[in-house]
């Protein structure tokens, strides 16, 4: 039988702003409420990053992380994901930091240094409520997200000391064979848990071709050693999510991602889109995985080994 499918739900990043959608969580409330109700729509994992309760800015201090990680420890056992992409603004020793503290089963990691263009979406989005939200969109127009081969390292030891695992973020050709050039040398252990990020301006594109090089070349370098799964920004988060689907893989959604639930309409929650992705991977005759599933498959270390 094919192997049941890891549904991971990023709940609300630093991409969006909130004048965005009025159903991003903002508030430690907010952000557990969210993971918890998509752990129990079928999120195996749940991908978190922190906001400032009062406008919304990203953060990534681990004060602003530790009310939401003990609610959703307490309240699901899903498998938590600490971001240590934080946000282009912050420098990789505050991106580090909660992951590094908390010890979470899974980090997140980013296979390179990009740029990551958000600017675009001021033209669809022009009121906008909070002064930092048109700087921070426009800045990324002459912004870039730093992840060198010395911070990758940084972060694959320090978290690797803690027993965490990795959500390693690939958005082009070239992350794959970063990968390659750290599981060559020993830094990082297998299996690996690949996120193929597809649609983002500076990386890879969203075409189906696109989707089907990036698993072709993982399969080429990484063979049985990995674990593939998918993430299509905006508009393209179902469909990517159902080819990956179909061919094997697991899936990534959440308003993180995309805030639409179809054309035009936004999604109410991050678990309503877990819902639709569930149909579609249901309707493929394949299961949704559990969150013990996904420890078993990711060998991860479990949830009474966290520091939160």
């Amino acid at each position: 039988m094919p192997r049941p499918v890891i549904i991971t739900c990023a709940v609300t990043g630093s991409i969006h702003t909130p004048s965005m959608s009025p159903h991003l969580p903002v508030t430690p409330a907010e952000i557990a409420d969210a993971a918890i109700e998509a752990a129990e729509a079928g999120a195996a994992i749940v991908h978190l990053h922190a906001r400032d309760p009062e406008d919304g800015q990203p953060l990534q201090h681990p004060d602003a992380f530790l009310p939401f990680l003990r609610v959703i420890k307490q309240r699901s056992d899903c498998v938590v994901n600490i971001t240590t992409g934080g946000a282009a603004t912050m420098t990789i020793a505050e991106r580090l930091e909660p992951a590094a503290r908390f010890k979470p089963e899974v980090a997140s990691l980013n296979m390179g240094s990009m740029n990551f263009g958000l600017y675009p979406m001021l033209a669809r989005f022009k009121d906008l409520k909070y002064e930092w939200e048109r700087e921070y969109l426009e800045g990324s127009r002459d912004r870039v997200f730093k992840n060198t081969f010395a911070d990758i390292e940084m972060i694959l030891t320090r978290c690797a000391e803690n027993g965490t695992r990795f959500e390693v973020e690939c958005y082009d050709i070239g992350h794959l064979y970063t990968l390659a050039h750290f599981a060559d040398r020993g830094v990082i252990k297998p299996p690996f848990f690949v996120q193929s990020v597809f649609g983002i301006l500076g990386g890879i594109g969203p075409h189906p071709e696109d989707v089907m090089m990036m698993k072709r070349t993982a399969d080429r370098l990484f063979g049985e050693d990995y674990h593939w799964s998918v993430l299509g920004a905006g508009r393209h988060q179902l469909p990517i999510a159902a080819q990956a689907a179909a061919l094997g893989g697991n899936v990534r959604v959440g308003l993180e991602d995309s805030l639409w639930a179809g054309p035009g309409r936004l999604a109410t929650s991050s678990a309503e889109q877990v819902r639709q992705v569930r149909q579609i991977i249901e309707g493929l005759g394949l299961s949704i995985a559990t969150p013990e599933d996904a420890r078993a498959t990711l060998e991860l270390k479990g949830a009474d080994s966290v520091a939160f």
